[in-house]
């Protein structure tokens, strides 16, 4: 039997796509064939893998049957166009989209619900949730046992590559303009972007809330098995090209032990605290890194049942990449 999986990256010229090619070489992933794929725009470039240059070509022209997984790390329109052939072709998928129904693909976090993978048959189709759903579980899941968790609520400050490289070029052009003195002219965003916060990170629906506020939600309820949680979650966009920022708040229903969680957070995979006193930021600490960090662990003014935290990770490695291929490594004894 091939001790080695050939795999395919649809997305592969995309931020997460290049950094879940770079962490499958960190992490010495099993490849024997690596297809690197994108749309026709994209198609033709080359990106580096084991010291040699992957060219990148078109997904639609790509025969499924040549691979044992496929990365989807596009947009939600390019699962739904390829995840059907992926699956009639005996590839497995990890998508990390969103676009998939839970019931065809669950989402999983090493971390939080890895026993999840042990029901499913090949070929198999799993989710990685988006960033701060994956942030966010990575975090809950120590401190179930120690809360009656009543309720959730996250402010999530998002940085401007949770939308892809054509925001950070942006972030990066407004800066520019305003530091040398010339007229902003906001293109990507519809407004200005750089040196500023916006109250909400794509259009809202009719009840004020965003997609991606709505699959936050629906995601930490499916990873935490917790589907009646209360979760109240509002996401900003701010001036950062890479790491999210997360202020959190926990209700649980009987009073709160720091020593207790303190010590379940040291203990947890994924997870780096920061003692009392400092506090993490997202580039003097998260970007580049495997791990969220936690920092201001405290206790609420008035009410000893509320937990406080703050977390920072980086969205692009850990929040989507990383988690990716950690699945992919619980899969691997399946698909040798």
């Amino acid at each position: 039997m091939s001790q080695t999986l050939d795999i395919a990256v649809i997305g592969a010229t995309g931020t997460v796509g290049e950094t879940l090619v770079q962490i499958l070489e960190e992490r010495d992933f099993p490849i024997g064939n690596l297809h690197l794929l994108a749309s026709s725009e994209s198609a033709g470039s080359s990106v580096l893998f084991r010291g040699r240059n992957v060219r990148v070509r078109e997904v639609d022209e790509f025969d499924f049957s040549k691979v044992q997984l496929a990365f989807f790390a596009a947009g939600p329109a390019i699962t739904l166009s390829f995840a059907a052939r992926a699956a009639a072709a005996g590839c497995s998928l990890i998508d990390l989209s969103g676009a998939l129904p839970a019931d065809q693909a669950p989402p999983v976090v090493p971390e939080a619900n890895a026993q999840v993978l042990a029901g499913l048959k090949k070929p198999f189709q799993v989710s990685s949730p988006s960033p701060s759903a994956t942030t966010l579980a990575v975090v809950l899941a120590p401190l179930l046992g120690l809360l009656d968790l009543q309720r959730v609520h996250v402010v999530a400050g998002l940085a401007v590559s949770d939308q892809g490289r054509e925001a950070v070029s942006e972030l990066a052009r407004q800066t520019a303009e305003l530091l040398n003195m010339r007229p902003l002219e906001p293109k990507f965003f519809d407004r200005q972007m750089a040196f500023n916060l916006l109250a909400q990170v794509g259009k809202a629906d009719e009840q004020g809330h965003t997609l991606l506020e709505k699959r936050l939600v629906r995601e930490l309820r499916q990873v935490m098995a917790l589907p009646l949680l209360k979760i109240s979650a509002t996401c900003i966009q701010a001036p950062v090209f890479f790491g999210d920022s997360f202020s959190v708040t926990l209700q649980s229903a009987s009073a709160v032990h720091l020593v207790n969680i303190n010590a379940a957070l040291d203990d947890a995979p994924g997870i780096e605290r920061v003692e009392a006193g400092d506090y993490p930021t997202p580039v003097g600490d998260a970007v580049g890194q495997d791990v969220v960090y936690v920092g201001r662990v405290r206790a609420g003014i008035d009410d000893p049942s509320e937990l406080n935290v703050w977390l920072t990770s980086d969205n692009v490695r850990k929040g989507a990449a990383l988690n990716a291929v950690q699945v992919a490594e619980l899969l691997i004894k399946d698909l040798l």
